[in-house]
């Protein structure tokens, strides 16, 4: 019974069906019709201008969108437990030719303008020191926290104000959605984020991510790194078949919704042991190694957890659950029901 990455869910039939669909096409690179429409597709979505490029992970989309905002001299401000420092082995230093990401710290990894300016207010400007240029929030965070609207803005006016670009790792975007159940545009574009990473194999996808730019003129920088980077494909049309069914009849809300349902499901029968409040599809839950054996010895897989620095006193371990798509309702009960009666 997994529970340890929604990466690892099955990919949805209708992603599926959408790929074997895309059969017909015979346009190379990005050149065919399904490309074409991305653009219209998430202007229609954000109700907003915007320009929409596929590629095939989550890295490479925020490392190219970043690379379009932060020089190699540069730094990018983030949180000291974002993707892009913890889990991406570097790439946005290869991406982003050794620009540095400067740490900040926020509770459940949110950042705040507070914490951005005890960052931002200790660089001394001029050439000895690495200068920012853009800011990098996660939506939902890395402890499964969701910014609401007014705090992506209260970002995005800082960002505005220091003229830094604001970027938005959305690998669990479409959870986010779910949680907050307002128009996206209300936390991105209306909010000042200029570029998104918008998460599809989380949610149900095969092999495509799509980067939205709200700012046009990176877009236009992106495809020639795109294409550097070695992920220009040749069969674009699959990756952007996958994104079109995504979001063309909001499956990508339906998959998210059933993946945090699933999550409340479990998080109801945690009781005391939450980490962390749950807003989307990932429940940290305070377990000993003897609690975790416990669970496996039943059947359950998930990932040991690291104690964050604001778990309460005397916690004695941590483990992440993740809920997916297709997370099956009786495993979903099997699990509740084991954490109940821990």
């Amino acid at each position: 019974m997994k529970f340890f990455s929604d990466n690892a869910a099955s990919v949805h039939p209708r992603i599926w069906q959408a790929m074997q669909a895309a059969d017909a096409a015979d346009a190379a690179y990005d050149g065919d019709a399904l490309s074409a429409k991305l653009d219209a597709a998430f202007s229609d979505l954000f109700g907003a201008p915007c320009t929409a490029l596929w590629v095939a992970t989550g890295t490479a989309a925020n490392c190219l969108a970043l690379a379009a905002m932060v020089p190699p001299h540069g730094g990018l401000v983030c949180h000291k437990e974002a993707h892009i420092e913890m889990d991406e082995g570097g790439a946005p230093g290869f991406f982003l030719h050794g620009a540095k990401l400067l740490l900040a710290e926020g509770t459940g990894a949110k950042l705040t303008p507070e914490g951005l300016r005890a960052v931002l207010d200790a660089i001394r400007p001029g050439v000895h020191q690495v200068q920012p240029h853009a800011i990098s929030i996660t939506q939902a965070t890395e402890c499964g926290r969701v910014y609401a609207p007014a705090e992506v803005a209260a970002i995005g006016a800082l960002a505005k104000a220091r003229g830094l670009g604001l970027h938005m790792d959305g690998a669990r975007f479409a959870n986010a959605a779910a949680h907050l159940g307002c128009h996206p545009a209300e936390f991105t574009v209306r909010a000042g984020v200029d570029a998104l990473s918008f998460g599809c194999v989380k949610n149900g996808g095969m092999s495509a991510e799509a980067v939205v730019f709200f700012a046009p003129d990176l877009a236009d920088v992106v495809r020639f790194r795109r294409k550097r980077a070695g992920h220009l494909q040749s069969k674009g049309r699959y990756l952007a078949a996958q994104i079109l069914a995504m979001i063309e009849g909001d499956l990508w809300l339906e998959n998210a919704r059933a993946a945090n349902a699933a999550a409340q499901e479990i998080a109801a029968a945690c009781g005391g042991r939450l980490l962390q409040p749950v807003e989307a599809n990932e429940v940290f839950v305070s377990l000993s190694p003897a609690e975790q054996a416990v669970l496996r010895a039943q059947g359950f897989d998930f990932y040991d957890w690291p104690v964050s620095d604001d778990a309460p006193a005397g916690t004695l371990g941590a483990a992440r659950l993740v809920t997916a798509w297709n997370s099956p309702p009786q495993e979903v009960a099997a699990l509740a029901r084991a954490l109940s009666v821990l």
